[in-house]
């Protein structure tokens, strides 16, 4: 019995060493779950999980935010080109236009709508991912606004923090919420994200990032541009109808179509910026769902400043209808995914409201922004699938610059963005 008892206490302080061990690998566990993707891989999300980004201009939240927003907007030379004196005149106008803008956001509500759409289309997007294409799930939603919270440098820090790269790899998709492509709109956001991502994920920005996290990289993709994607058309469409429906049936063909965009300044126009030929195609690949049933005209809308903008304005070509006898008239925000200042405020508040001060009497209507149509939203979860299976790191437009093109910036994103050379088609930065 007496030699038994040493042997029960080895036996109790074995097992309780290897309590002890497994408890430490548990612990450790539990700790390297903090430093990898959101999800881990298993036989199914073999290829996920992936992180979708939606990119946009964003709006104030509240209208304190108002000045940041607009200090940003006009410091961007990529969408409002104000020449050398940009540091100087770019501060100037967003302080004189600080208190006008605050009372518009105050007139719809105190702030943009536009974070709360933009997350709820981006979440929902995500739930329909991760049913119809298992294989890259879990899909985590991300929002990155280019001149309002939450900024594409928020958005970058909280992908590392959520376990995409520094050593451990994970796919993201920079998915652009401007339908059609413009340097001054998807460009900037991308010029924008490029510029984090150098900044955060190169060792020559960042002399703090060890080799291994050099290496573990997040590997983006890009869905730049989609004006006539199904979903997108079909949503437009079914919006149409919709403000169609509240004409009476006599007149229902004969009400004008107004599809207003934001405008363009001319120099970036004649520069060789595609958007006003992507906006063009939208319009018309919905004429044609709608069957050209109604006359219809693009107009341009959101022109700042004395220098020339792409025309007609929307704001002079209602009271242009109205005066000629024109009273029905559906203007359709066909560059918008959701609501914000622009339809909110320009038109619904403005426009419409001239409208009815010039005799319009309650005729002149907006069709519904897209916001949480479950349409577009499918649409954008085809449109995403259809990206992450196909192999490929962006359109094949993203590798052509403007033919005015002469921004180093727009050179090495684009460069970037195309896989250096290695995207398939190989007319990159041109």
């Amino acid at each position: 019995m007496a030699s038994k008892q040493p042997l029960r206490t080895l036996v109790k302080q074995a097992t309780s060493a290897q309590c002890i061990q497994t408890q430490s690998k548990t612990a450790l566990a539990r700790s390297m779950a903090t430093v990898v993707p959101p999800v881990t891989q298993n036989s199914t999300s073999k290829k996920g999980p992936t992180a979708m980004v939606f990119m946009n201009m964003g709006g104030p939240a509240t209208t304190d935010e108002v000045g940041g927003f607009l200090s940003r907007l006009f410091a961007d030379g990529d969408l409002i080109p104000l020449g050398p004196l940009q540091g100087v005149l770019g501060p100037l106008i967003s302080m004189r236009r600080t208190p006008k803008i605050q009372k518009q956001y105050a007139g719809i509500g105190g702030g943009s709508p536009i974070r709360k759409w933009s997350e709820y289309q981006a979440a929902e997007m995500c739930k329909i991912l991760d049913k119809i294409n298992p294989e890259t799930a879990p899909h985590k939603p991300y929002v990155a606004f280019r001149y309002a919270n939450p900024l594409t440098e928020e958005m970058y820090n909280k992908l590392l923090e959520d376990g995409f790269g520094k050593g451990r790899g994970g796919r993201a998709v920079a998915f652009t919420q401007y339908p059609q492509y413009s340097c001054s709109t998807t460009g900037s956001s991308l010029n924008e994200l490029w510029k984090w991502r150098t900044r955060l994920e190169t060792p020559q920005r960042n002399p703090e990032m060890t080799p291994e996290e050099a290496n573990g990289a997040i590997e983006w993709s890009v869905i730049d541009r989609w004006p006539t994607h199904a979903g997108l058309i079909d949503a437009f469409a079914e919006n149409i109808n919709k403000a169609l429906d509240t004409y009476p049936p006599e007149i229902r063909d004969s009400v004008v179509l107004l599809y207003s965009a934001h405008s363009l300044p001319m120099s970036v126009v004649n520069r060789g910026d595609p958007y006003p030929a992507e906006v063009a195609a939208t319009v018309w690949a919905v004429q044609q769902k709608l069957g050209h049933r109604n006359p219809y005209r693009l107009v341009w809308q959101s022109q700042v400043g004395p220098s020339a903008w792409l025309g007609a304005q929307t704001a002079d070509t209602v009271p242009n209808l109205i005066k000629k006898g024109q009273k029905d008239i559906v203007l359709i925000p066909i560059a918008f995914t959701s609501d914000h200042i622009e339809t909110l405020f320009e038109i619904d508040q403005e426009v419409i409201h001239e409208a009815n001060e010039l005799g319009a009497e309650g005729r002149v209507r907006r069709a519904e922004s897209l916001n949480g149509s479950t349409t577009f939203i499918q649409g954008l979860a085809d449109l995403a699938k259809a990206h992450l299976n196909s192999g490929e790191i962006c359109s094949k437009q993203m590798g052509l610059r403007c033919p005015g093109c002469k921004s180093e910036k727009c050179l090495e994103q684009k460069r970037f963005f195309m896989g250096e050379g290695k995207q398939a088609n190989e007319a990159v930065t041109l």
